[in-house]
């Protein structure tokens, strides 16, 4: 199986031991970010999305403008454009980007974050909402004549889109959300599920639902999974340690005042957040090296968990996770420029190296016993 890194685009440097520095929308930085992940060797960077965020399409834009070969994973909310323009605004991105371009349907699961755009329908809804925008997304994209839609939420009549992506048939689906409705869902239409960083268990526990929800639609081998987390790097493992306890005390300090945490309801009504505070709750330290100091204290807001120890340590890690079925990487840190250049000296090419070995030596053995 191919390995796939995905990093993390803002407009505005901040974190969660950061508070937000400069502008909002700072063409700088956000072009610093791109050059440091493309030249770092990740394949794609997510460009994230709230109710208070610059527009992603605008960002995503600018990121394939300055960039060759980066990949762009666009986090979208289906409900608050029709999926008819939403198919033509995504497939002429993809257009414009010479096919670098992939999306990222997140439901939502915070019924505070979802009014804040007008949106009041129930978690239920926004994932039975997102089966049929899905559903005519991809018709947009393939249908080979006019179509008509009618369902509960959308009613189409004749669309026939003239602007189609560049990949065939379409741009990559991922898809997000831990509740049983986002489960199949996701089983359905994505191409990548994203689950954010659990113990080992939990996330085999969740590829096996996944995959199970994929069957029922005579999918079960075209979908794959992508494991959000932070890891924390240093020379030796004790380094390591004493710079998860740094980055801890300090966003114990910032928290408070950063507006990321501060609009979160204090406890999370989303599955996936629910799913981090109960590995929380286990320990500070699951699997030898999960840390979950961030989780806990940010009330599992977003990707929260971290790996923790040398580059090596933390790459075989990522290789336990891998060996369950996980093909792709998001992964970003606490200082974003320093972390995301340290992952691509240091990390990258040690997963990469012993992912080759590992396919190689597959092939090697299965040509053997032919």
């Amino acid at each position: 199986m191919s390995i796939e890194f995905i990093g993390y685009a803002t407009t505005q440097e901040s974190s969660e031991t950061l508070l937000p520095q400069g502008p909002v929308v700072s063409k700088s930085y956000l072009a610093s970010v791109a050059s440091i992940h493309e030249n770092g060797g990740f394949d794609r960077v997510l460009v994230a999305h709230n109710s208070g965020s610059v527009d992603g399409f605008q960002v995503a834009a600018y990121i394939a403008h300055q960039t060759e070969q980066l990949g762009v994973l666009l986090a979208h909310r289906p409900g608050f454009v029709a999926p008819t323009l939403a198919a033509r605004q995504l497939a002429s991105l993809d257009q414009f980007s010479d096919g670098r371009l992939a999306v990222h349907i997140i439901s939502g699961g915070d019924d505070t974050e979802q009014q804040r755009d007008g949106d009041f329908l129930t978690h239920d809804e926004r994932y039975e909402r997102s089966d049929e925008y899905l559903d005519v997304l991809r018709k947009t994209w393939t249908a080979s004549a006019p179509f008509d839609h009618s369902g509960k939420h959308y009613q189409i009549k004749g669309q026939n889109a003239r602007v189609r992506p560049v990949q065939s048939p379409h741009l990559p689906i991922y898809f997000g959300g831990a509740s049983d409705v986002a489960i199949e869902v996701a089983g359905k239409h994505a191409d990548v599920y994203a689950l954010w960083g659990e113990s080992l268990a939990q996330v085999k526990e969740t590829l096996d639902k996944v995959r199970a929800a994929a069957a029922r639609h005579g999918r079960a081998d075209k979908i794959r999974f992508s494991l959000s987390l932070r890891p924390i790097l240093a020379d030796s493992e004790e380094l390591a340690w004493a710079k998860a306890d740094r980055i801890l005390q300090q966003a114990a300090l910032n928290v408070q005042h950063n507006p990321l945490f501060t609009r979160r309801p204090q406890e999370p009504k989303n599955v996936g957040s629910q799913r981090l505070l109960a590995a929380a709750a286990q320990g500070t330290v699951i699997d030898k090296r999960l840390w979950t100091g961030i989780a806990a204290l940010t009330k599992a807001a977003g990707n929260s968990t971290a790996l923790v120890g040398t580059a090596q340590q933390v790459s075989e890690s990522l290789l336990a996770y891998y060996d369950l079925g996980i093909t792709t990487f998001l992964i970003r840190g606490f200082d974003p420029l320093a972390d995301a250049l340290q992952y691509g000296r240091e990390l990258l090419p040690l997963v990469r190296s012993a992912v080759a070995e590992r396919t190689s030596a597959r092939l090697t053995s299965t040509q053997q016993a032919a």
